[in-house]
């Protein structure tokens, strides 16, 4: 029931507080309680990327193989594995620059009107001699074949000096 939910929020929250005992005894409450043990690895899965982000890009390797241990050995055994993740996540670092920044583009997207803008001709494949005829991948800067970084813009012209990572909900 609701408690499901109470207590899955209170593991997420106690982790992204950074405190591991708290995070420790949610952890219990929820698998002695009988919960899904993959259920939680999912739910870890998600906090690495929204919670700890790019603070510590390990988390969600951490999370992924926390999952796949979980689901290889089951209940009893895979609680340690679920306990070991759950403290490091309450340990690490903690950013939410992506998840925010990603929500800026989802509201970019929502909030456009009319046709989204296509996609540069530069920026395109051009498999066929009709879509190079066409333009597609004219001027294209393959970024590997020059020592010093490239400009080249590569967003939509009605997007250019888009910053989804400093624009900001009001």
């Amino acid at each position: 029931g609701e408690e499901h939910y109470n207590c899955i929020s209170a593991l997420h929250k106690s982790m992204r507080g950074s405190d591991e005992n708290a995070s420790l005894y949610w952890l219990g409450r929820m698998l002695e309680g009988g919960e899904d043990p993959l259920y939680v690895a999912r739910r870890l899965v998600r906090f690495a990327s929204e919670d700890i982000g790019l603070a510590d890009p390990l988390a969600l390797t951490q999370a992924v193989a926390a999952y796949q241990g979980c689901h290889f050995i089951g209940m009893p055994e895979c609680e340690v594995i679920l306990a070991q993740c759950v403290v490091y996540f309450a340990r690490a670092p903690k950013s939410i620059e992506v998840y925010r920044a990603y929500n800026n583009v989802k509201e970019c997207l929502r909030m456009h009107t009319g046709p989204l803008p296509p996609v540069p001709l530069h920026l395109r494949n051009a498999p066929t001699k009709l879509m190079k005829n066409l333009g597609y991948g004219k001027g294209y800067k393959y970024n590997p074949m020059y020592k010093e970084p490239v400009e080249q813009d590569y967003l939509p012209e009605e997007l250019k000096g888009t910053d989804f990572f400093k624009e900001r909900k009001t």
